[in-house]
């Protein structure tokens, strides 16, 4: 993968907004259902398992990655 992709990555718990400079910049959205959604572009698939690295390392629980080629 070598062009920017538009992620939309999951976990349990809420973070608060302050994360989002830790996970690339990231959006963080509070969903009703108590997870967390980080959404944004990323340069390419280094970057996409530098956060997934992150979210390991917080030791926070990974529900589901999607991406696109262009935000939806």
């Amino acid at each position: 993968m070598d062009k920017p992709c538009f992620y939309e990555i999951r976990v349990e718990g809420h973070l608060t907004d302050r994360w989002s400079d830790w996970f690339d910049g990231l959006a963080i959205r509070h969903d009703a259902d108590g997870e967390t959604t980080l959404s944004g572009l990323l340069p390419d698939q280094a970057a996409l398992f530098g956060v997934l690295h992150q979210i390991q390392g917080l030791n926070l629980t990974l529900i589901s990655v999607n991406r696109s080629s262009t935000r939806e």
